[in-house]
């Protein structure tokens, strides 16, 4: 019996790291992602302009190990890139200007249609694209340097809000999200 379950143990870890590998995008499936504007960005963490005063503020309320980053992983927390749209829905963590009205309306959420999107591969072979936003009240500015691996970092930028970057990865944009 034992045979068995240390077979099946290593059947199920081989099917789970080849499909971790089959997830990763290659160099040239980043670069057609980047180009055709038809991508999702998962965030895995934010991290605050001001994050000096998260960590002030998390030791307060008995965290000693405050970082300044905020783990958000299997939230579900994305940015969603079309031809002809862009879907946000990013929390938010900092100082706000303009308060929302709404209880539900925090965060950084919206659904535009006006966008200017520039891309550009750098000399190491990672992409910088450049996102502004011209549909929404708080005239969000986005730059998104995707590295070859698919690991990418979002900085966003706006009118009402201090500056916040995310940290995560991209995956293909199958319109199933």
């Amino acid at each position: 019996m034992k045979p068995l379950k240390f077979l099946f143990i290593i059947l199920i870890s081989i099917f789970t790291t080849a499909k971790s590998f089959a997830q990763k995008p290659d160099e040239a499936m980043i670069a057609k992602l980047a180009e055709s504007k038809n991508f999702i960005f998962v965030a895995d963490n934010a991290t605050p302009s001001n994050s000096t005063e998260l960590n002030r503020i998390m030791s307060r309320i008995g965290n000693g190990m405050a970082t300044g980053s905020i783990n958000l992983n299997g939230q579900g927390y994305t940015l969603k890139i079309a031809p002809d749209s862009i879907i946000a829905y990013l929390p938010y963590y900092g100082r706000s200007y303009n308060a929302p009205m709404g209880q539900n309306e925090g965060g950084v959420k919206f659904k535009s249609k006006d966008f200017k999107y520039k891309s550009k591969k750098n000399k190491k072979g990672s992409w910088d694209i450049e996102i502004n936003v011209n549909d929404v009240n708080e005239n969000y500015r986005m730059s998104l340097n995707i590295g070859k691996t698919g690991y990418a970092s979002l900085s966003l930028s706006s009118n009402n809000k201090q500056n916040i970057i995310y940290n995560g990865y991209i995956r293909e944009n199958t319109g199933k999200d």
